[in-house]
């Protein structure tokens, strides 16, 4: 559970009711845009309130009811995903660079340039982002955040989303290391344990991940890897 000194309040407002959650801010915002987070965790107290800073608290019959839901569970996920979480301007900002991140480094690892065939840079991308002067809004979804800020882009840089199949073939003596590792990067299309002991696999994975898949084959199989683009 979050302290209390760190908690803020979730709010919704409902068929004439009001009900309040004292919660951790960050889990609580990964929370409403759909990633998964430890309920207890999320919370500081188990209760639900009609006023959280009078410590007023709800009828649970009331809560259920009203919510229309059947557990304790349910009622603090309705109240988070459909009720406003109150952030200071301060985790406004850290929130804002945080989702800022995520998007630049989705488009370097999930792009190209059209024309070079390469993924782009990091830094290419949240130069661009500046010079488009995006404003990264907490509120809207990952993927409509996104959306918004690949049509921001489009007139800066040349994007374009791809995936690549390559074949794979690794030897016996790297398999241990490099197996577990492969499958982090994309989907595994086929695979097959050859009779001397190699791996063989076909992967689809991003374009701009690319470079960083064959890096990280290389450095675990010290170059003793024989691979295709499909």
């Amino acid at each position: 559970m979050v302290s209390l000194d760190r908690a803020v309040i979730a709010r919704l407002e409902t068929h004439g009711e009001h009900f309040e959650l004292l919660v951790d801010p960050d889990l609580a915002f990964k929370f409403k845009h759909g990633e998964k987070v430890d309920i207890e965790a999320l919370l500081a107290v188990n209760q639900i309130f009609k006023d959280a800073k009078k410590g007023d608290k709800s009828s649970p019959e009331n809560v259920l009811k009203t919510l229309g839901v059947s557990s304790f569970e349910e009622a603090v996920e309705k109240i988070i995903k459909k009720g406003e979480i109150q952030l200071t301007t301060e985790m406004r900002r850290k929130i804002a660079e945080r989702r800022r991140k995520q998007i630049i480094n989705y488009i370097a690892r999930n792009a190209i340039n059209p024309l070079t065939k390469a993924p782009h840079p990091p830094h290419r991308i949240e130069k661009a982002m500046e010079e488009a002067r995006v404003h990264i809004d907490i509120n809207k979804s990952f993927d409509d955040q996104l959306k918004l800020v690949i049509k921001s882009l489009r007139p800066l840089i040349p994007i374009k989303f791809e995936e690549r199949k390559i074949a794979v073939k690794i030897p016996p003596d790297y398999t241990s290391k490099a197996y577990p590792a492969v499958r982090k990067f994309g989907d595994i299309k086929q695979e097959e344990w050859l009779k001397d002991g190699s791996y063989a696999f076909v992967i689809t994975l991003p374009a701009g991940a690319v470079d960083e898949f064959f890096r990280k084959l290389n450095e675990l199989t010290r170059g003793n890897l024989e691979s295709k683009i499909l």
